[in-house]
């Protein structure tokens, strides 16, 4: 296998280990319908300096600022 399915196979196994097959199917396809800058989000909305409470409070705010559109 190239490294780019070992990498696939990680992340799926992950994926369906810690959000079972349903979640891991929502994520995915929201991945895939939505345009999506990793990079940017990463860089705009998670701070390393921040303390858990405080991280959590920004991921509530950008999930309520950013609803989930089921098409």
């Amino acid at each position: 296998m190239n490294d780019t399915t070992v990498i696939m196979n990680k992340g799926m196994s992950y994926l369906l280990e810690k959000l079972g097959v349903l979640e891991t199917e929502i994520f995915i396809s929201h991945l895939l319908r939505e345009p999506f800058d990793y990079t940017k989000w990463r860089r705009d909305n998670l701070y390393d300096e921040l303390s858990l409470q405080e991280l959590n409070q920004k991921a509530a705010q950008y999930a309520k600022d950013n609803p989930f559109r089921n098409l």
